[in-house]
């Protein structure tokens, strides 16, 4: 059954998304910031900006006005920098309908608060839409869901109903929706996997080749459910698509934004000159900057994280990071696979 549905922000995952609505046959409205991104969308049917080489469903139109965009519609897909979450809900929460259900496809924190996306939106709408909100995650890169790749997500909610109902308007013959009620767990491997996409491609920039990329893969995995299952989230979904999933794409695919900002910082340029150069926003930055401040606040190690923030953000040199790394103190692997069993058998 057709539906209109609104998408909020037409970068490349959130026109992504509004294709595969398209292709689902429904009638799909993008709000936008810039008068000029609208009109191309109208009129030529293309965003060359985000996602070049593509033409997208007339089904798809692209308007400036919150309250016009939002209005009326049953389901509100929001697609925004993790960053300007908070002041988008803010504009979005009066037109909303009570009975909306909304579903959001940003992977970070806010970096003032530390708080999940999820978190974020539920202090700006009513608790009764909180209550329904749908996180989507999992592996997937725009640029091939909208050529129709073969692809599979998952949506997670405190609520069977809503997860259902997003399950039912985005899956497809090729995009394929599973569900998880562990929002929690979702969330931080989306927000973490940013992170150590950023090591690989430092790694990758520095010439170290698989074997150390692979080691940083697999380590950054058990980082990322150790803070996960300190903050609530199930240790195993951090082994399926939301987690190892999400982890191996954004670790190894030139598509990601993460893995090539990392591989230019592991070939000398400077951080200023790499997101310059990169022209949209890469999560993983900011994202380092909160998980590192997680990791204080919560007293869990995160050496991967912790390594990634001094280059970034404190001048340290890549190859002395990643040697750093290596020389640590001996440890025993599954001490960490053990500690997440025993957090899952008290859930």
């Amino acid at each position: 059954m057709s539906k209109q549905v609104a998408v909020i922000g037409a970068g490349s995952w959130g026109t992504a998304l509004a294709s595969v609505l398209a292709a689902n046959h429904h009638q799909v409205t993008i709000w936008v910031r810039d008068p000029k991104l609208a009109h191309e969308i109208n009129t030529t049917h293309t965003n060359h900006k985000y996602l070049p080489d593509v033409t997208l469903s007339p089904l798809i139109r692209a308007e400036t006005d919150m309250q016009q965009v939002v209005t009326g519609k049953k389901i509100v897909l929001i697609v925004v920098p993790s960053q300007a979450m908070r002041d988008v809900t803010r504009m979005l929460a009066p037109y909303v309908e009570p009975d909306v259900i909304l579903i959001h496809a940003t992977k970070g924190f806010e970096i003032e608060s530390l708080k999940r996306m999820s978190e974020v939106i539920s202090e700006e709408v009513t608790p009764e839409m909180a209550e329904r909100l749908v996180v989507l995650t999992g592996p997937s890169h725009a640029e091939e869901v909208v050529r129709k790749s073969p692809t599979t997500i998952v949506v997670s909610s405190a609520s069977e109903e809503s997860m259902m109902q997003a399950q039912d308007v985005l899956m497809n013959p090729y995009f394929r929706v599973y569900t998880n009620p562990d929002t929690v767990g979702a969330e931080i491997a989306g927000a973490l996997k940013n992170i150590i996409a950023l090591g690989a491609g430092m790694s990758d920039g520095l010439g170290f080749g698989d074997n150390a990329k692979a080691a940083l893969i697999t380590r950054g995995l058990a980082e990322i459910g150790r803070l996960g299952v300190k903050l609530g989230a199930n240790p195993l979904t951090f082994a399926g698509l939301a987690g190892v999933g999400d982890l191996i794409v954004t670790c190894t695919s030139k598509h990601s934004r993460n893995w090539r900002t990392g591989y230019m910082l592991g070939q000398g340029k400077k951080l200023d000159e790499v997101l310059q150069q990169m022209g949209m926003v890469v999560e993983g930055v900011r994202t380092t900057q909160a998980a590192y401040a997680l990791s204080t606040r919560e007293d869990v190690e995160l050496p991967i994280t912790k390594m990634l923030y001094q280059v970034l953000f404190e001048g340290k040199d890549p190859r002395q990071g990643v040697e750093e790394l290596m020389g640590r103190g001996r440890t025993f692997e599954m001490e960490d696979i053990v500690r997440a069993q025993n957090n899952f058998y008290t859930f």
